[in-house]
């Protein structure tokens, strides 16, 4: 199942475990300009890095589906409020972006034809899926274009708002892990931006947990097989910890 602004890989079940990534493309419309060099579509103001590979890894195994986002977060940012600035951001990371610069009816058509149809599709196949978990998959980089003075040694961080279950059962699961720096609400806080959460999981009771990966850490093929196989583990951990 498919749309321009979303895919659904795997089967979703009920009890069973919903892959969600807001920002698993980098793809913009021929009909969209959005002004900027097209190099930065490949940085992570344009997409998280690595999340698409390694939910059509883990949609293969039964009782998991990933539903994705189908343009950049650039065209559309997902896991915003649809009255949030920032849904069609006009900036991101130091980087202007002109072509993002609508007047009111240009910004309620990108909505239109991108934001709702993406929230309409994951609401109708959380209800009629109810799963055991929702996996929110994100990835971040290491260092800020604005602010490389940041320092983000996390390899992996774990998000949430007020719903802090699945974040219970997963922070000591990970921090077990060799070699591996967790952050708790780290590289930011999952209290400051949950927008997608706080409306599918939160605003419902849907237990769900929301991962941070690195970027540099899943941008080949063999660190997304090794984050695969690690989320493979842990997920059943979480959904076991959840009944």
């Amino acid at each position: 199942m498919s749309h321009e602004a979303w895919a659904l890989l795997g089967t979703p079940t009920k009890g069973g475990v919903l892959i969600v990534s807001d920002h698993a493309s980098a793809h913009v419309p021929g009909d969209i300009d959005l002004g900027i060099d097209p190099a930065l579509l490949t940085q992570h103001m344009a997409i998280d890095v690595g999340v698409a590979a390694i939910g059509a890894v883990l949609a293969q195994r039964p009782g998991i589906a990933a539903f994705q986002g189908g343009v950049s977060r650039l065209v559309c940012d997902f896991n915003r409020d649809a009255d949030a600035p920032a849904v069609v951001p006009v900036a991101s990371d130091g980087h202007a972006i002109p072509g993002n610069m609508l007047d009111h009816a240009g910004r309620e058509a990108r909505l239109a034809r991108f934001f709702h149809p993406y929230h309409a599709a994951l609401a109708q196949i959380l209800a009629a899926n109810e799963p055991a978990l929702i996996l929110s998959l994100h990835s971040f980089t290491p260092r800020l274009s604005s602010d490389p003075a940041q320092a983000r040694p996390w390899h992996v961080g774990v998000l949430y708002n007020e719903d802090d279950r699945a974040a219970r059962l997963a922070l000591p699961w990970l921090e077990q892990e060799p070699g591996l720096c967790v952050g708790d609400q780290q590289p930011y806080s999952g209290r400051l931006l949950n927008a997608t959460m706080n409306r599918h999981a939160e605003d419902h009771g849907r237990p769900y947990l929301g991962l941070e990966l690195r970027q540099d850490l899943i941008g080949d093929a063999a660190g997304q097989a090794e984050w695969a196989e690690r989320l493979a583990r842990l997920l059943p951990v979480v959904v076991a910890g959840l009944a």
